[in-house]
């Protein structure tokens, strides 16, 4: 994937998010935005890629603010991730007056309504990971599909001979979820000898994953190799320790804790895998490219962020600055809007 060379800044986000100091931002080439308000919606926090994602953007906005870039950018995060709970708060957030509203969605098409709502309102719609389906929407995402495809890719070089493989998916209903599946099923077509003996939903959680995947194995032969969307490895690989089964080689998400089971499994055991997610700070930049089209920019509306990796060469460099509970991901500013590559629709 291309995406691994993206010129953007490589940085290791801290669980906390308070080592990193932001770059100073050109206020006074921005007065036009100083008076507006941004609000981000987000339908789940249960994980850690998620509060590193909620973290990222407070630390961004509370910087954005003091240096008058914009007047405020509130976090609004639902109690349960229901579409039409969200879809509410986006409504509730246009009788606020917000100018720009910016989401992770529940559900690619169930807001729909509610964010035409708020472009027939002149707000202005960014959505990013999970994305809306909504026309009048900007949306910035990985190639989710693509990232499915490259964990198959990786376990058919692993694998020449075939493998049977155990795909764990995310939150149900949600867009990354559907997208990151159809790469895995579209993997396995191009992959014949991969083959797909079960699925189970994780909920990017390394503690539901592996209750998830403790109760499947009974009924599963072999299984040589896990696909997953990032944050449930080390669930996934305890669950087969507790069933006294052979660890399977699984695709990680770029956790620290992951990491670091990984790298204490090869250096013990020669344990080889893969490691493939978005970036928790990529709400930095939906916030910038909120910002942007307040500022007047013109931009496509479907835009594609990069993918971070780490293989099997880059472990070590990976955890080396990589603190306890922290993420592999980048670290963005205003500028990294113009380096922003068109998608195909997200």
């Amino acid at each position: 994937m291309k995406s691994r060379r993206h010129p953007l800044r490589r940085s290791l986000l801290c669980a906390a998010l308070a080592v990193a100091p932001l770059m100073a931002l050109p206020v006074a080439s921005h007065a036009d935005t100083a008076d507006k308000k941004i609000a981000l919606s987000n339908n789940y926090a249960g994980n850690s890629w998620r509060q590193l994602m909620l973290a990222s953007w407070q630390q961004t906005t509370d910087k954005a603010v003091k240096d008058g870039l914009i007047a405020s950018a509130d976090s609004f995060t639902t109690a349960e991730n229901q579409a039409t709970e969200q879809a509410a708060q986006i409504q509730n957030l246009i009788l606020q007056g917000y100018d720009a509203i910016v989401i992770n969605a529940s559900s690619p098409t169930a807001l729909n309504g509610a964010v035409k709502q708020a472009c027939d309102a002149g707000i202005i719609v960014v959505s990013f990971d999970g994305t809306v389906s909504e026309p009048c929407a900007y949306r910035i995402s990985m190639d989710f599909k693509q990232t499915g495809i490259e964990q198959m890719d990786y376990l058919a070089g692993r694998f020449p001979q075939g493998a049977n493989v155990l795909e764990v998916r995310g939150l149900a209903g949600v867009s990354v979820d559907e997208r990151i599946h159809s790469g895995i099923t579209a993997g396995a077509l191009k992959h014949p000898n991969l083959k797909v003996v079960g699925e189970v939903n994780g909920n990017w959680s390394p503690t539901v994953a592996q209750k998830a995947v403790s109760g499947v194995l009974p009924s599963l032969p072999k299984v040589d190799a896990v696909v997953t969307q990032g944050g449930e490895g080390v669930g996934i690989a305890q669950a087969f320790v507790a069933a006294g089964r052979p660890l399977p080689s699984i695709i990680f998400g770029n956790r620290e804790e992951e990491l670091s089971w990984w790298k204490k499994q090869s250096d013990t055991q020669g344990y080889q895998s893969f490691s493939i997610s978005s970036g928790p700070s990529i709400s930095s930049l939906a916030f910038y490219v909120a910002q942007q089209l307040l500022d007047g920019k013109k931009m496509p509306h479907d835009l594609l962020s990069p993918a971070v990796t780490v293989t099997q060469q880059t472990l070590d460099a990976s955890l080396k600055d990589l603190p306890k509970g922290g993420i592999v991901s980048e670290t963005y500013s205003v500028d990294d809007v113009a380096r922003l590559k068109p998608a195909a629709s997200l």
